[in-house]
């Protein structure tokens, strides 16, 4: 099992909070706070006083008051100041802050965001009080409840919650399952597979029909069938604007599965994004309260996702590849059916939807108008799903609007593979955080971009805006272009396929 990645335990690994932006100004809340509380508090305030610290950090006024050391803080001046300089003496000094046996020394990256914060002015919103913060021991906290699996009650979430918010520190050679327990992903999916294969009814593609799912009684999706069969894949050297990676034209062979018919949508993306809007509920399944609560979540955005253009009916977008699997993952278990991302191949059979044209409706870009949102038509900005024509099997924005996470791995020479034989439910599987494929092209693309072929290699570039340490592995807040349509194979996988599926990007991307 990947140790950097717990998905029972519903928050992401990563130093989200402790930002360090040397040359942008310090933001007290979002990246001091989290450091004192975290490493300060347990010793500096009112309620959880040493012996031996006179020092109260609770809020700003104590903290400028200074302790038995007298002024700890001298706003502009971090050298001066002892709250900072005690943060960076040496390991074997014994006024090191805070103390080993507390976390210290601190990470290089949380010292700067504390210097520049007081070379900044320290400053310090007057009403902002410190409460401290468990820090967590694996041995003590995180390591009985591991090896025992879920569920897990509402204090363990917490503890597992804080555990991967400081870091997710993992002994060496420690491994999951050891003692001839499961471990709690093993489980999790097995439980859910269970209950997917007991609610999977169609067992041919004849008996493959439309249909609604329910996230909650107002918020649903539609599904579309798409029948198997063979089709050729790729851009013949013909093809207006093709490029070379669209090449060699292979056959390709699928098995039956059901699409979205539109784009995921903020109004279902967001359920998963916010657990604490609100329990998703059914009354005709019981099963999703365990295993979609305890599946990964985002962590809360650092900025407004939408980016101003809105989240009524359109598409949920800059989400990594490894979100989009999560969310296929709380999607298959709050619903109980499974779901997936596409792969490469699946995405273009069931864009091109039987013909062999550059779009689905033919080879002329100027009708893209009437099936598509690009960078002529779309007042720069996405628009809400369903607004075009469909294509022949009726599936909407396949061109346009937002480009689309596949479960490929980019390879620009992968085609080649397939030139001399029929390939059968094809997938390049990840084994790097880049590049991945996102298919379809979007909202701000010339027409040759939204071609059935074209393919687009994800890029680190996409979060270069990012200011958390390390980047979120959550949101690619540079890819407002990019957005998430799910299947649903006729076939339920194997539990050991189904965590294929859901982590079949590197998570650290």
């Amino acid at each position: 099992m990947n140790k950097f990645f717990i998905f029972s335990t519903g928050m992401a690994l990563g130093l989200s909070h402790f930002t360090s932006v040397a040359a942008e100004k310090i933001d007290f809340v979002k990246q001091v706070k989290p450091i004192l509380e975290l490493y300060c508090v347990s010793c500096h305030s009112d309620k959880n006083a040493h012996e031996n610290a006179e020092l109260n950090i609770s809020t700003k006024a104590k903290t400028f008051a200074g302790g038995e050391d007298g002024i700890v803080i001298r706003p502009g001046e971090p050298d001066k100041s002892s709250f900072y300089t005690l943060l960076v003496v040496k390991p074997t000094n014994k006024r090191l802050m805070p103390p080993k046996d507390k976390g210290g020394p601190l990470p290089k990256e949380m010292t700067d965001i504390v210097r520049n914060w007081i070379a900044q002015g320290a400053e310090w919103p007057d009403e902002v009080t410190l409460t401290a913060v468990m820090r967590t021991d694996f041995a003590r906290d995180i390591q009985p409840l591991l090896q025992r699996g879920g569920p897990f009650n509402d204090k363990e979430k917490e503890t597992l919650r804080l555990w991967i918010e400081q870091g997710a520190a993992w002994p060496e050679g420690f491994k999951l399952g050891g003692d001839g327990t499961k471990d709690p992903e093993t489980a999790l999916i097995e439980a859910l597979h269970q209950k997917i294969s007991g609610n999977s009814k169609e067992k041919s593609e004849a008996e493959m029909k439309a249909y609604t799912g329910n996230i909650t009684e107002s918020v649903t999706f539609d599904m579309v069938p798409i029948p198997g069969g063979e089709f050729l894949m790729g851009s013949p050297d013909s093809e207006a604007k093709s490029n070379p990676d669209e090449r060699p034209q292979h056959k390709v062979k699928l098995d039956p599965f059901w699409m979205g018919k539109f784009e995921v949508t903020w109004n279902e993306y967001e359920l998963f994004m916010y657990p604490d809007h609100g329990k998703v509920t059914q009354t005709d399944a019981t099963h999703q309260s365990d295993v979609a609560d305890a599946t990964a979540r985002p962590t809360k955005p650092y900025v407004e996702m939408s980016f101003g253009m809105g989240k009524d009916r359109t598409p949920a977008i800059s989400m990594t590849q490894h979100a989009a699997n999560k969310y296929c993952q709380w999607l298959s278990a709050t619903t109980g059916h499974f779901y997936r991302l596409p792969t490469e191949a699946e995405w273009e059979y069931a864009c091109r939807a039987g013909t062999t044209t550059a779009y689905s409706f033919g080879d002329d870009p100027a009708a893209l108008d009437d099936y598509a949102w690009h960078g002529d038509n779309s007042e720069f900005k996405y628009q809400k799903v369903g607004r075009k024509k469909p294509n022949p099997w009726g599936l909407h924005d396949m061109h346009g609007n937002v480009a689309e996470w596949c479960l490929d791995q980019y390879d620009a020479n992968f085609y080649a593979q397939g030139k001399d034989t029929v390939s059968v439910n094809p997938w390049n599987k990840a084994t790097e955080p880049y590049p991945h494929v996102a298919r379809g092209g979007s909202w701000e693309d010339d027409a040759h971009k939204l071609r059935s072929a074209t393919r687009r290699a994800s890029d680190p570039s996409w979060k270069q805006q990012d200011p958390q340490l390390p980047k979120s592995m959550w949101y690619h807040t540079d890819a407002q272009f990019l957005g998430i349509r799910v299947v649903r194979p006729l076939k339920v996988p194997t539990p050991e396929e189904m965590h294929k599926y859901w982590n079949s990007g590197v998570h650290l991307e």
